[in-house]
């Protein structure tokens, strides 16, 4: 701690960029966002190949901006590939790391990289070791867990940082308590979650790496299976996983993932851009509905975050189709790195206790202990 305030940094590695931020308390000292084209990340066999990848964008901005990181009081990095969790913010221990580096949540997402990337420089500078709300938040209800396949249940892979932290901004903002709220929360950018947050809890969502929902710049989205399995014949099983995560979206139409350039083409009226542009549109559009419904209609609010909210076209699109069924509230920076700082100063402050990992069962002896104690 410096002057009476703890100096956090944090480290958030996405689909398409690497964002780190300095805070101090919670005032932001600094914040810059590497993008990454499709090509060089699909370079990489495996996401965890990208490690020393991203590691060098870390060291190189740290470098050419002189950057003083003794004594910084924690390190955050972004969490998936660990067993599903409730939200909170966790200590890293040794069962947490080892098991997003053994990677047996089965994630095909950088998110996985966010606590490695974080430990190295926590072994480097000191400080403590945090993890907040990672991707695979696990609220969900039995009942949105079932598929019609016996052998296969929906699992949770979702902006759960930025859609947990739109939510209670939004709340901070307009005078609700979260914990009374019910709203659709949309994280669009490269990879696209849509949730149903209800009374605080966020009780569904699409399984955004995972294959399910709207289309990305990189990713597939929901396919009709029975094309799919016809596709399949002529591939392996390994290029329809990179397929569904990586070459899927804009890479498959367009052969790039930069959405500007496509929008680019939009504008200069390339026709099978505006199709693929509008189509973008009507599938976020859908899972907005869908996720109404999971919330029986009563929606407070509908809120838009992500970084293709600066598409003007896009976000009238969606207010077009979709405010009917509530207002529409557009949150056009992100609050990821807000969101990392907080879980990590109410810790440091005393504020709350960092929850402990404890592996598999985690998530189901919490609701069971719920259960008994209501």
């Amino acid at each position: 701690m410096r002057n009476g305030k703890y100096r956090i940094f944090v480290i958030n590695p996405g689909s398409t960029s690497t964002k780190l931020a300095m805070f101090s308390n919670d005032e932001k000292v600094f914040e810059t966002s590497v993008t990454h084209d499709a090509s060089v990340l699909n370079s990489f066999g495996d996401v965890n190949d990208q490690f020393g990848y991203r590691m060098k964008v870390i060291e190189d901005f740290i470098k050419d901006n002189d950057i003083d990181l003794d004594g910084v009081d924690a390190f955050v990095g972004r969490g998936g590939g660990c067993y599903p969790v409730p939200s909170g913010t966790f200590e890293v221990n040794e069962r947490l790391l080892n098991d997003i580096r053994n990677n047996v949540g089965r994630t095909i997402h950088p998110s996985i990289l966010g606590v490695q990337l974080a430990r190295e420089m926590q072994q480097r500078y000191g400080g403590r070791l945090f993890m907040v709300d990672p991707i695979c938040v696990d609220e969900y209800t039995d009942v949105a867990r079932v598929t019609g396949v016996k052998e296969i249940e929906r699992r949770t892979e979702s902006h759960a940082l930025n859609l947990r932290g739109t939510a209670m901004k939004h709340c901070k903002i307009h005078g609700m308590d979260h914990k009374d709220a019910c709203l659709v929360v949309a994280h669009i950018d490269g990879g696209i979650t849509i949730a149903a947050h209800d009374h605080g809890m966020q009780v569904d969502c699409n399984q955004g790496a995972g294959g399910e929902g709207p289309f990305t710049a990189t990713r597939t989205g929901s396919l009709p299976l029975m094309e799919v399995l016809d596709y399949f014949r002529d591939h392996t099983v390994e290029e329809m996983r990179h397929l569904c995560t990586g070459t899927g979206g804009f890479v498959s139409h367009f052969g790039t993932s930069d959405a500007d350039e496509i929008y680019g083409r939009v504008l200069a009226g390339d026709k099978n851009a505006a199709l693929i542009w509008e189509a973008l549109g009507y599938n976020i559009v859908k899972y907005i509905g869908s996720m109404a419904t999971v919330l029986k209609g009563r929606v407070d609010g509908i809120l838009i975050t992500g970084r293709y909210t600066r598409f003007g076209s896009l976000i009238d699109y969606i207010r077009e189709y979709t405010e009917w069924i509530a207002p529409v509230y557009v949150y056009e920076n992100e609050v990821e790195q807000e969101a990392m700082c907080a879980g990590a100063l109410r810790v440091l402050r005393g504020e709350e206790e960092p929850r402990v990992y404890t592996g598999a069962d985690m998530v189901k002896r919490e609701v069971q202990e719920g259960k008994n104690a209501g």
